[in-house]
């Protein structure tokens, strides 16, 4: 399970202008290359009268697949310059195409690279990019008189509880970051001699947006 990486949430937009050119970047999420590949030409019917849509993206996490076109650009002064820019931001499983309509003169070499990879920054700006982090989820049975340790030991551990259901016993649902597993259940297991044992239930992903803990299964 790898611990922590960070991708798109939210895919969006930027756009710039250089010597009357507009160069458009469109940001996505995507999670194989099937879907990059249908991203990338459903935005070129969006802009099927632009000169250029030139891409890039990154898949995996591990050994990732990393592709690009310079589409009809000099080469090595789109494709590249963008795939550049989401490896230098340490993205995975996003793809991004700049669209060009040419304004009628022309940047050269350096200025197209610097154009590119403008573009692509400005678009990331406008998305929400996320760290995804390796987590398990836990849960603890224990007697009422228990909770309000458990609820302590999450606040000071910055363990989120994910849920808590109370019958004749009281369920707690944890989201423990993988690093902290073992720290944890230590804790709880000294804070209460035995009573109370922490079971791994699931392991997942999440991220905190808005305020809010937010699940993935990758």
């Amino acid at each position: 399970m790898i611990k922590n990486y960070k991708t798109i949430y939210l895919g969006g937009s930027g756009e710039i202008i250089e010597k009357k050119s507009r160069f458009i970047a469109t940001v996505e999420p995507v999670e194989d290359e099937e879907s990059a590949l249908a991203f990338i030409e459903k935005t070129k019917k969006n802009y099927w009268d632009a000169r250029h849509n030139c891409f890039a993206y990154i898949i995996g996490k591990e050994n990732p697949i990393m592709r690009c076109s310079d589409d009809g650009e000099p080469s090595g002064t789109a494709g590249r310059p963008m795939l550049d820019v989401l490896t230098g931001a340490d993205l995975c499983n996003v793809c991004v195409v700049v669209t060009r309509y040419f304004g009628g003169t022309l940047l050269g070499t350096g200025g197209l690279v610097r154009a590119y990879s403008k573009s692509v920054q400005e678009g990331l700006q406008n998305s929400v990019v996320i760290e995804k982090k390796a987590a398990y989820i836990a849960e603890a049975t224990c007697d009422y008189n228990w909770v309000g340790k458990l609820q302590y030991l999450s606040n000071q551990m910055t363990i989120p509880i994910l849920e808590t259901e109370y019958t004749e016993s009281a369920s707690m649902k944890f989201l423990i970051p993988i690093d902290e597993k073992g720290r944890f259940i230590s804790q709880v297991t000294e804070a209460t001699s035995a009573k109370v044992e922490v079971v791994i239930t699931d392991e997942t992903y999440f991220s905190e947006v808005d305020g809010e803990y937010i699940l993935f299964k990758n």
